[in-house]
């Protein structure tokens, strides 16, 4: 996702070099990929693109979009109140999403710091379930799991997903990439069944393979630049759907 101001924003250099493999001739797409140009567009953001100018960013397309909330137990993004609460007043479908550092502190008190700052949830049609952002350690390259094993890094998982279901009512949607949750859950297949799948796969016409356990996809990540601040998204189904899908029915 876009580079935050904390150092651990999405995208980090390991995900990008992890993603390089995967891009048409080593360049990546800058417009959705036809095969899903129909679909509702989206994106998300953190603290890097600061104050959105929410309205402009409707007239582009923008139907939905996930704003950092917090990374680790601590950090929380300052600007989440603008990017969030400026994303609905204009019309736009929004969500939160929490950076995962499974290394710092358990799932359940990370979880738990995301819900309090952001991360809650209501089934009012224009709230998307939280969603949790996993991928490769940008802080420590030698420890690109962030040092847990294959089954540790599952129990994180469900810990955190536990409590925010506890606490809202929803399971959180799952962002990462096929390579490391095959990589570092050991290709669980755990979450398929109930968690929606949030995949990032840029330069590429389709998604490709998906993580084990999951035999479609909810938003698709295709770019980490565009027509839309931040990282550019589209939902797999209608904007009816889209809806239904934050509404939780």
């Amino acid at each position: 996702m876009a580079r935050d101001r904390n150092p651990s924003r999405r995208h980090s250099r390991a995900l990008a070099a992890s993603v390089a493999a995967l891009t048409v001739g080593g360049i990546a797409l800058a417009e959705t990929p036809a095969s899903a140009a129909s679909l509702p567009k989206g994106h998300d953001v953190s603290s890097h693109q600061k104050n959105v100018d929410w309205q402009k960013t409707k007239s582009k397309g923008a139907r939905f979009v996930y704003v950092k909330a917090t990374e680790s137990h601590t950090y929380r993004n300052p600007y989440f109140a603008q990017q969030y609460n400026g994303a609905r007043e204009v019309g736009i479908v929004r969500g939160a999403y929490h950076f995962a550092l499974p290394n710092r502190s358990s799932g359940k008190s990370q979880a738990a710091h995301f819900v309090r700052n952001g991360g809650a949830w209501s089934a009012d049609g224009w709230t998307l379930p939280p969603a949790l952002d996993i991928e490769y350690n940008p802080y420590d390259k030698k420890h690109k799991c962030y040092g847990l094993s294959t089954a540790e890094m599952v129990g994180w998982i469900k810990s955190f997903s536990g409590e925010v279901k506890r606490l809202t009512g929803r399971r959180p949607v799952i962002y990462t990439t096929t390579h490391w949750w095959n990589t570092c859950t050991g290709s669980s297949r755990a979450f398929g069944s109930n968690h929606a799948l949030w995949v990032a796969r840029y330069g590429s016409a389709s998604t490709g393979a998906l993580p084990a356990g999951w035999s479609f996809w909810t938003i698709w990540q295709h770019d980490n630049s565009g027509s839309l601040p931040g990282d550019q998204n589209v939902f797999n189904g209608s904007q009816a759907q889209l809806r239904k899908f934050a509404k939780g029915s």
